[in-house]
């Protein structure tokens, strides 16, 4: 398959970008900042500029078949209440745009990256991160992610959309649990590896399309 990746230089991208090379697809990526991209490979292709313009992208998809987006709304800082480093609708005009231009182009799958506590999921969260979802900043990722989930359901395109619980650096092969309506009951962490890995082997899971799960790892027993 040829792969457009979106969110190449973020700390999940890192990880599809390794894994669909080893797994032998074709790769594009989209970036602000292709020099952050150290990866050499005769199967790596990279493109300069911004996802969620219409013309970058256009650019950037032509011959994919599949689009894998990891990308986030992100902040100036890990502090909660940091300022945004990204539009706070990015994500949901990137969507728009790709079902624009899937009109004109052949997508085979579309799987986006959202997060545990995105729409129906909230309800699960524990009480004080809903709090900080509703009074912090963290809270635009959150009503992008929505908006950006709601976009793609209603189109005809066969999507994926995968929900990790809380991301870690963890470089443990971990097996991955996946939830739909809260059960089985997600833990709360996996790693950026193995969403990575979930999210490219997504690609040839037909049991995965127009799917939602929520993906966690399993305890280590």
């Amino acid at each position: 398959m040829k792969i457009l990746l979106l969110g190449a230089n973020g700390r999940t991208g890192k990880h599809v970008i390794d894994e669909a090379l080893r797994q032998g697809h074709d790769l594009v990526c989209l970036v602000r900042r292709p020099e952050a991209i150290h990866v050499q490979h005769p199967k790596l292709t990279i493109y300069k500029g911004s996802p969620e313009k219409l013309g970058d992208l256009e650019k950037a998809i032509q011959g994919c078949e599949v689009v894998i987006s990891v990308l986030n709304i992100s902040r100036k800082s890990d502090f909660p209440w940091a300022p945004l480093r990204t539009p706070e609708t990015m994500l949901s005009d990137l969507m728009t745009n790709l079902i624009k231009l899937s009109e004109t182009h052949v997508i085979k799958r579309v799987i986006a990256c959202s997060a545990w506590g995105v729409s129906e999921t909230k309800r699960f969260l524990p009480s004080w991160f809903v709090w900080l979802i509703n009074h912090s900043n963290v809270g635009f990722a959150y009503r992008d992610h929505e908006r950006q989930e709601e976009i793609l359901m209603k189109s005809s395109l066969p999507w994926t959309i995968v929900r990790p619980t809380g991301l870690t650096n963890s470089k443990r092969n971990q097996k991955v649990i996946e939830s739909y309506n809260n059960l089985p009951k997600p833990n709360f962490t996996i790693s950026r590896r193995s969403v990575a890995k979930y999210l490219v082997d997504a690609i040839n899971n037909e049991a995965l399309i127009r799917k939602a799960p929520v993906i966690s790892a399993a305890p280590i027993l």
